[in-house]
């Protein structure tokens, strides 16, 4: 879980202000490809229970990029990465931070 919630802090340092940052420098979008595959990976290992407290988020779409990205990243276009930041990265961000409520309140 923490190893989740640590890697989840991406977006801070990888949502550029536009798409053509990230099309334009290519460590930038490896970095941002990376932080997602790392993303997809540790939502694999979250349970079902965890995963049930953010239903609006798409799992399988989470855990599926990851599988995109490792093997087959020259197939994602620039757009399709502005688009997961864009839409996707807050609503993630809640649903972790819900999800490590309810894993520290277990634990105390």
């Amino acid at each position: 879980m923490q190893r989740f919630w640590t890697r989840s802090k991406v977006s801070k340092y990888t949502l550029p202000e536009n798409p053509w940052k990230i099309s334009n420098d290519w460590l930038l979008r490896l970095a941002v490809q990376r932080a997602l595959e790392i993303i997809s990976e540790a939502s694999r290992h979250l349970t079902d229970g965890l995963l049930a407290l953010a239903p609006d988020i798409p799992w399988k779409q989470i855990h599926g990029i990851g599988n995109v990205l490792r093997h087959e990243s020259h197939k994602i276009a620039d757009d399709v990465i502005w688009s997961v930041l864009e839409r996707h990265m807050k609503p993630l961000k809640a649903a972790i931070l819900t999800v490590k409520q309810s894993v520290d309140e277990e634990r105390t």
